[in-house]
């Protein structure tokens, strides 16, 4: 394991990284551990980097900016940053020194510091092309349980972004399924995969129809952790996540330009999966049950045409206007399914859903549309703590009529070239029988972005610590 929570320094390690914020330099632990009698110019601007050779046993002392406070809840990426710089040098070993930090900053550091090995080159014939650092964190041994969890949490976002950045060609719906029952397994909660027969049974018709033309056939994967001794009283918290393993655009195909990225369009699930599994990790005093209909929009002459109309498992009718509108009709059969067979007090559905909602708000924030003002808040805030930011978006009922079909109950694309995630919100709320605790996210700019981690587009993991710091906050108020 490359990084190790201890109490003492590596003895072996020749480098040390001393990170400080603007308002936190603390100048006693600074000229202790740099081995001077004066303080040189420092910059600790975010993720500015300052090194020195200590004057008597020419360590390597790092001084990593942590800027303002207000930039707290981003601070693991320059612990990322660092990291990802240093790792190709051969043998780098660096002793952390962490004591200092506040409880929020000790996390992010460890997390940010786990993240900085992520290594995308997984299918490269030779391999990793660095040798993975060894990292000392140094902090007193009454913090080492929460370091350990910053640690789990990597562990997870780690495994979520290989799984979103994994091809397609391998990375089919029944891929997905068998990913979620083997973190079932390992991490102590229950994984069920309804398979295309079942699904043909239950009625799940929105879902059979996105998948009909792929040799892929689709699922239906349900989770549900529930820790032993949780009252029955306590809410039952709904995940949602849309789970397109490929998505051609179908029919109504998509540009062949960056195409490829849409190995990412089952982000959303991979949120919901991951966000299962590490409540399970940390042992959460929640009942979370976790749904992901999964699909690959293909095009072969099975394939749902514009103007067909399908079923549904709420037995509402659809017009389908559009077969690259897909993921909707997919979230709509898991909505329905979710409120019928487990009744959640709160329900999130999270999915890359449209081009809109990147046009609105870029890559930094994910659209939010719910009617509750309370449930708009705590995911305001749980996004502000852990840096996976939303921002509200209107469901007013003016845009309702946009979404009306002459021939079915609701079309799944309003034709008009505005508002698109409003109304592609509009459309899910009428499978969601009026709940009054439900929220859509729309994650399409924020789960597949560029960084300066990869020449191209990689995973983020958005959504895994919003809803596991949403269901923290939940647990608080029961």
């Amino acid at each position: 394991m490359p990084l190790h929570i201890k109490e003492k320094e590596n003895k072996e390690s020749k480098n040390i990284l001393l990170p400080f914020g603007k308002d936190k330099l603390d100048k006693t632990l600074f000229l202790k551990v740099s081995g001077l009698n004066f303080e040189p110019e420092i910059s600790l601007g975010a993720k500015d980097i300052t090194s020195f050779y200590h004057p008597e046993n020419q360590k390597r002392v790092f001084i990593l900016g942590l800027g303002e406070g207000k930039e707290l809840n981003k601070s693991y990426i320059y612990y990322r940053s660092f990291i990802y710089q240093y790792r190709s040098k051969n043998h780098f070993k660096v002793n952390v020194l962490c004591d200092h930090l506040s409880d929020d900053e000790l996390f992010n550091a460890v997390l940010g510091l786990n993240l900085g090995l992520l290594n995308v080159g997984v299918f490269k014939t030779n391999g990793s092309k660095f040798t993975e650092p060894d990292i000392t964190v140094v902090v007193n041994k009454k913090r080492h349980q929460l370091a350990q969890k910053a640690i789990k949490t990597a562990e997870t976002k780690i495994s979520i972004m290989h799984l979103v950045d994994h091809p397609s060609n391998t990375k089919t719906p029944e891929y997905i399924g068998d990913f979620a029952k083997e973190s079932g397994k390992k991490y102590g909660y229950k994984v069920q995969v309804l398979e295309k027969k079942e699904l043909k049974k239950i009625g799940m018709d929105a879902l059979l129809s996105v998948g009909q033309g792929s040799a892929n056939p689709p699922v239906f994967i349900v989770m549900e952790y529930k820790p032993e001794g949780l009252k029955s009283k306590n809410p039952v918290l709904g995940l949602v996540g849309k789970g397109i393993s490929f998505d051609t655009g179908g029919i109504s195909i998509k540009p062949s330009a960056n195409m490829g990225y849409m190995k990412c369009d089952m982000a959303g699930a991979a949120a919901v999966i991951g966000a299962v599994e590490l409540a399970a990790k940390l042992k959460l005093n929640i009942h979370v049950v976790g749904v992901v209909p999964a699909a690959e929009n293909s095009v072969d002459a099975h394939a749902i045409r514009p103007g067909d109309v399908i079923g549904s498992y709420s037995n509402k009718s659809i017009e389908v206007l559009d077969t690259d509108a897909e993921g909707r009709l997919i979230l709509a059969d898991g909505l329905a399914y979710i409120i019928k067979n487990h009744n959640p007090e709160y329900i999130i559905d999270l999915a890359t859903l449209t081009g809109s909602c990147v046009a609105t708000l870029g890559y930094h924030a994910s659209g939010m549309f719910t009617n509750n003002d309370e449930l708009a808040q705590s995911l305001y805030a749980a996004g502000e703590n852990v840096n996976e930011r939303v921002w509200r978006l209107p469901l007013w009922e003016d845009y309702a009529a946009d979404m009306n079909s002459d021939i079915a109950d609701i079309k799944n694309l309003s034709g008009k070239p505005v508002a698109g995630a409003i109304t592609a919100a509009k459309f899910l709320e009428f499978f969601t029988s009026e709940h009054k605790k439900w929220a859509h996210l729309d994650i399409a700019g924020v789960a597949f972005t560029d960084s300066e981690f990869a020449k191209t587009r990689t995973a983020t993991a958005y959504g895994v610590r919003l809803l596991t710091e949403f269901m923290k906050k939940l647990v608080l108020q029961e």
